[in-house]
């Protein structure tokens, strides 16, 4: 099985590896208490070192990422998102919330972010943070399965989500690994041949660069009227625009799976992904350089630099 995915892997193919090992141990080991510890508490651990974080609130379940320094609320409006000042602890016990009873989509929602910077795993180990330490397939400085090109690793980011958090359609250059420690979440993800048919911001210094506003929640509502449903806020105030740009992603090659605790998804450079939280989540990833060629059947970097609407 590990040559198999190698195979998937060289042949810059998605796929998932179950099981592993380091992370059902993070799975067991990652209780509340010892991720409130080690992101609001330096005393907890021997080295005094503290993971970096922070909570992100949207009015909904939908996640649009953005460069702020870009944003201009005159003319663009509110941001899709905004940083707020909760704590890990505070974010935790909202997650658990929605866990138990369940948020509507037009309700707030948060998404709680963490990275660790890859200069940190060539320090002394004492002082990494939990997250460097409870990953070390992620965080080596060697040559690991998961991280192949080590000399090109950009860090570890971390993601925690709670249920209904959905993050928009967007596209990484790196060959992404990505782990999930506790939960689960939804990937659907498309080749980058699709990329017309995506909404993908592609003008680099774009506040939205390589992401897409289309919430594809909304396609059910493509074929609705005011007169054959109730969720007006949706179906009726759709934009023209917003329908248009639906009626063509609707066609689109896709994959999707649920990547649940302790399996790996492997996503390729340049593969669109589209996630959404099940439950409360813990998920890591980490980057090996870029592939620019992709393949003949699915496309590649070409594709997306490209790409035309």
């Amino acid at each position: 099985e590990r040559i198999m995915a190698q195979r998937y892997r060289d042949a810059e193919l998605p796929f998932k590896v179950y099981d592993v090992p380091e992370l059902l141990l993070a799975n067991r080991r990652w209780t509340d208490e010892y991720v409130t510890n080690g992101f609001d508490k330096v005393h907890f651990f021997s080295s005094g070192v503290r993971a970096s974080g922070q909570a992100q609130e949207s009015a909904n379940n939908f996640f649009a990422f953005f460069t702020a320094i870009g944003w201009q609320v005159g003319s663009m409006g509110p941001p899709p998102t905004r940083t707020n000042d909760w704590n890990y602890k505070t974010w935790s016990s909202h997650a658990k919330y929605a866990d138990a009873m369940g948020l509507d989509f037009d309700q707030p929602h948060f998404y709680w972010q963490s990275g660790v910077p890859k200069e940190e795993r060539l320090q002394p180990r004492r002082s990494w943070t939990f997250i460097s330490k409870d990953l070390p397939s992620f965080s080596s400085p060697e040559e690991t399965f998961f991280v192949f090109h080590p000399d090109q690793q950009k860090g570890i980011q971390c993601r925690f989500g709670e249920r209904g958090v959905t993050a928009a359609t967007h596209y990484d250059a790196g060959r992404n690994m990505v782990g999930m420690i506790t939960g689960a979440k939804r990937y659907i993800l498309s080749p980058p041949r699709e990329c017309s048919k995506l909404g993908i911001v592609t003008v680099r210094g774009n506040t939205i660069f390589r992401h897409s506003l289309l919430n594809f929640g909304h396609i059910q509502y493509l074929n609705s009227t005011s007169s054959t449903t109730t969720t007006t806020t949706s179906a009726t105030n759709m934009s023209e625009p917003e329908r248009q740009w639906l009626e063509r992603a609707k066609s689109s090659l896709a994959i999707d799976t649920v990547l649940k605790a302790g399996e790996v998804l492997y996503i390729p450079s340049h593969w669109f992904h589209y996630i959404t939280s099940l439950q409360k989540s813990a998920q890591c990833n980490v980057r090996s350089g870029v592939d620019e060629i992709g393949t003949p059947a699915f496309g590649g970097s070409q594709d997306v630099y490209d790409c035309k609407d």
